[in-house]
């Protein structure tokens, strides 16, 4: 006992629980939070640590196998920098257009896998989250067909958006290797979420670290070496995915870990398509309007004066940016998983209290990241060009991306906690008003009728992202968790109600 007559036995037992993420260490968390008696700051700092042991177990991986999968495309960019300043505009263009389009659609329509999937392994309703990933490959793989003539007409869509004809061509010649990339992609997001949300990070994250290192002596040989440019350095980005969609399927099917999960392919997957796709709808909507804001910035800048200069200055600063982002997106991908576990085993005093340490580690690394930018801002584009004017531009932009850089601190993070309780619907509203009714006009304004530039254009970013920041501080913060509790689990109940009526529903 300690003075103040609180036991330190359940705190003690929880950090030698090692081997566990949830179980009867979630059970005595939440007993311990149920209290009402005060608690030493002795009982706070154990907490602290057991929970961010946890959410770091969680998150490391995760942010591995974010950075390495990023990563994948950045270094075939840095590749066909070299090339020249045209194919960098249109390798970016394609990146960012058609590209960054597929990969908000498929990013965001598989969040409603880690949403149910999340919040029924914490129930542990096992048997249903396979049928949920075969549902969720199925309608990823109809969206991926429709996007399909996207990337092969995309030079008159790049041009009806406002690129110039030549960064249009060299786009489309980028968006037409990337096509096999799409359905590497349909089929990857929702295993990597099927995977998550059971815990299994650590196998993700050593498979995307040997897909990276392949990936960038194919591009080696493929750009540099055998000289097959623009369309060589889009195939192998493409087919770097698809072994990493071969290995990570081969693990689900073999590992014991996901025996009580994966049970086979069913025709279970084709029942109740429809109320399942509402909450794909839902996130992918939600996802979407966060993802495309961003690259919005740099189909804007691709009609501003000197549209070469503005393109690759701002797409260098948001491959750093989304670097940040991608960290964040790991870290966000554990507090969601947290979150959805915790809420799927009714115990929404941890979900609640896991938000509070993530969102406090989340805001520590922003401050240094921020730092860092700042520090090398002179430095940072030597790694995609040599042109003084581009390296001029991006140094201008980096106090903006500094800033873009600490406000990720939060918002990737609270997304990702409205993902694990299943908010996107509510979320896809608040992006709209932020980003869209708000932010993208007042960066236009700035961006075309001041001498701002691309640098108005980045301030009606942020502002955006300030309003969606502090609108989703104000939401969490009134989150009534029992009532996400009782949400959670008829979300379970529905999406795998005896296994014999697979239907999946937004809350």
């Amino acid at each position: 006992m300690d003075t103040n007559g609180d036991s330190t036995e359940p705190l003690l037992t929880l950090s030698n629980q090692d081997s566990q993420l949830g179980g009867q260490s979630s059970d005595a968390v939440e007993e311990f939070l149920a209290e009402n008696k005060s608690k030493s700051c002795r009982y706070w700092l154990s907490l602290v640590a057991w929970e961010s042991r946890i959410l770091w177990l969680l998150s490391g991986a995760s942010i591995v196998v974010a950075i390495c999968n990023f990563l994948l495309s950045l270094i075939t960019q840095m590749f066909v920098g070299h090339l020249g300043a045209l194919e960098l505009a249109g390798a970016s263009i394609a990146s960012v257009g058609i590209q960054g389009l597929a990969y908000g659609i498929m990013l965001g329509m598989a969040s409603a896998v880690q949403t149910v999937c999340g919040q029924a392994y914490g129930a542990k309703k096992y048997a249903s989250l396979g049928i949920i990933c075969q549902k969720a490959i199925i309608l990823h793989l109809g969206a991926a067909f429709i996007l399909t003539f996207l990337y092969w007409f995309s030079e008159a869509f790049l041009k009806a958006i406002g690129q110039s004809s030549s960064i249009a061509k060299q786009g489309q010649i980028f968006a037409r290797g990337l096509l096999l990339q799409l359905y590497a992609f349909a089929i990857y997001c929702p295993m990597q979420r099927f995977l998550q949300a059971q815990n299994i990070v650590n196998p993700l994250a050593y498979i995307s670290v040997g897909i990276l290192g392949l990936h960038v002596l194919l591009t080696w040989l493929a750009v540099d070496v055998l000289g097959y440019g623009l369309l060589g350095a889009a195939l192998i980005l493409s087919f770097s995915w698809w072994v990493l969609v071969l290995i990570t399927g081969l693990f689900i099917l073999l590992s014991p870990s996901c025996k009580e999960t994966w049970t086979g392919f069913s025709v279970k997957a084709f029942k109740g398509l429809w109320p399942y796709f509402k909450l794909t709808t839902a996130s992918a909507v939600m996802l979407c309007l966060e993802i495309w804001y961003n690259q919005g910035l740099v189909l804007i800048s691709g009609i501003l004066p000197n549209p070469t200069i503005s393109l690759d200055s701002i797409s260098i600063c948001l491959n750093y940016w989304s670097l940040d982002i991608n960290f964040m997106l790991g870290l966000s991908t554990g507090a969601s998983i947290r979150v959805g576990n915790e809420l799927g085993a009714a115990h929404p005093r941890v979900a609640k209290f896991s938000v509070k340490v993530v969102c406090a580690t989340s805001i520590l690394i922003s401050l240094i990241f921020s730092a860092f930018v700042l520090i090398f801002r002179t430095s940072i584009s030597n790694a995609y060009t040599s042109i003084e004017a581009v390296i001029e531009a991006v140094s201008e932009l980096t106090p903006l991306l500094a800033i873009s850089v600490f406000l990720n601190g939060i918002q990737p993070i609270l997304s990702g906690v409205a993902i694990g309780s299943g908010w996107q619907a509510l979320v896809a509203y608040v992006n709209l008003s932020t980003y869209y009714i708000i932010g993208l006009p007042v960066g236009c304004v700035l961006g075309f009728k001041t001498n701002l530039g691309v640098e108005g254009i980045w301030w009606g970013m942020i502002l955006g992202v300030t309003l969606q920041t502090v609108t989703l501080i104000i939401l969490t913060v009134r989150t009534n968790w029992d009532k996400e509790v009782e949400k959670a689990a008829d979300r379970i109940k529905k999406s795998s109600a005896g296994e014999e009526n697979m239907v999946i529903q937004s809350a």
